[in-house]
């Protein structure tokens, strides 16, 4: 998100602009220049001439908290190279510019019969942020994270030389979850995932509770590639933690109705008019985020199979609604998203009646299964269970009740996720990621100036 424009600069390569940032959440803001580079080399330049309060990469704002924030620093928008250089349409392998979108991708590959390995919750993501927040997605527990799936990336990195970085080298891993702070990711060349149609086979099931929701996702998330549940964090007693769980399949060309089976790889994702009517600021309390909760909940099938979706509305339904982070008012929202290993269920359960009895009204509420742990040394999934819920940043006593929810998930082996924070207490960070001291000697030896830096940076010393 950016606003407050103060002065601009056409006379530099690249153009740049005095603004103020925030992350898709809209707390926190701080004011930088915003560099937007319509070349690599112009990227380069900007790079060796940001100053001594150094820079950070930005994608599309889809950061949560403040990744993509340099107070007093430089910013360097990507948007503007996003370049597709090569498709091998038979092999399914694609190399990219890094301000490339997950959306764009899609635009490109489906009509060729291939998907974007891993997306999250919104397909407006750029490839280069996909790989800096290493994303993952309802398939994690099947298919790892992002950065599982790029055969190599093209980095510049401090001393000005741009690197081929691959998988299994020190570099590689620290790149993929470093958020940015290795150098400036330039390109991917990413593997991708074949499909037949551009529809989804859809099951969806009501559970009665957390222990229920656990049980089912445990007994048979192996048959799904994709999975997730929409949790109800306002339902206390025995109904404390319903759920809609909802697991599919990329749909086979012959589950398409005739009708379909022409054109059976058609994008067209459909967006609401970008109205400020659709989407009034501070829409979501607690009368009213409870009634949807409960009104969603009813409505869901207790059992549905089979049922063809499309892409947009199985993975992104909420990028249909333009601007929806400002539902919950010009105080914006926090993102709080954790993990925690298997084992630790009880953890998970005393999280859950905690948020339910501190009423917090969150209106998008999600919990998924992660598999195998990814190399990033800052990679945010391990195997075990995320939730992940949105949360009013106005909430009274909200700060000191998510510390608290921070110590019980440090405690049980978990940690939260860096492209959502904008306040964990640094303190915690070692606890939550163990291979935090090699990622910080890496980025001293390759960066000792700190040209790559952020907010998120200086407030947790990574």
């Amino acid at each position: 998100m950016v606003a407050e424009t103060r002065t601009t600069d056409t006379s530099a390569a690249a153009r740049t602009e005095l603004v103020s940032l925030t992350g898709w959440g809209r707390t926190a803001p701080t004011t930088a220049r915003l560099l937007r580079p319509r070349t690599p080399e112009e990227a380069v330049a900007a790079v060796r001439d940001w100053g001594a309060r150094g820079g950070i990469a930005r994608g599309l704002g889809r950061a949560y908290g403040d990744a993509a924030q340099n107070a007093g620093g430089a910013v360097l928008d990507m948007t503007a190279l996003d370049r597709i250089r090569t498709i091998d349409a038979e092999a399914g392998v694609v190399v990219c510019d890094a301000g490339v979108s997950l959306q764009r991708l899609m635009e490109v590959l489906l009509p060729l019969g291939w998907f974007v390995p891993v997306t999250p919750g919104t397909r407006h993501v750029t490839v280069g942020g996909a790989v800096g927040a290493d994303i993952h997605g309802k398939n994690h527990h099947v298919c790892g994270s992002f950065s599982r799936h790029v055969r190599s990336l093209e980095l510049l990195t401090a001393d000005g030389f741009v690197r081929t970085v691959l998988p299994g080298t020190d570099l590689f891993d620290a790149t993929t979850g470093g958020m940015g702070l290795t150098g400036l990711i330039l390109s991917a060349t990413v593997q991708l995932h074949p499909v037949e149609t551009s529809l989804m086979s859809v099951d969806t099931e009501r559970t009665a509770d957390l222990d229920d929701l656990m049980a089912r996702l445990t007994a048979s998330d192996h048959r799904y590639r994709y999975s997730v549940a929409w949790i109800d964090l306002l339902a206390r007693g025995r109904a404390l933690g319903r759920s809609v769980l909802s697991r599919g399949e990329h749909a086979p060309l012959e589950a398409l109705p005739p009708r379909a089976r022409s054109t059976p790889l058609a994008f067209r994702p459909r967006t609401l008019p970008a109205a400020p009517s659709l989407v009034p600021e501070g829409l979501l309390g607690r009368t009213t985020v409870g009634l949807f909760n409960e009104l969603w909940y009813r409505r869901a099938p207790r059992s549905r199979t089979g049922e063809l979706q499309t892409l947009a509305a199985f993975f992104h339904p909420l990028d249909g609604l333009p601007h929806w982070n400002r539902i919950y008012g010009r105080g914006g929202f926090v993102q709080y998203q954790f993990v925690v290993g298997y084992g630790q269920e009880d953890a998970l359960r005393r999280i859950v009646r905690r948020i339910s009895r501190r009423r917090c009204p969150s209106f998008l509420a999600v919990l998924k299964r992660f598999g195998a742990g990814d190399p990033g040394w800052l990679s945010f999934p391990l195997p075990g269970w995320t939730l992940a819920l949105d949360i009013p940043a106005r909430l009274p006593g909200l700060g000191a009740f998510l510390d608290e929810l921070d110590e019980e998930v440090a405690a049980a082996g978990g940690r939260v996720y860096l492209a959502k924070d904008s306040r964990l207490r640094p303190e915690l960070l070692a606890w939550m990621y163990p291979r935090l001291p090699e990622f910080r000697a890496l980025r001293a030896a390759l960066d000792p100036r700190g040209v790559f830096t952020s907010d998120l940076s200086r407030r947790l010393s990574l």
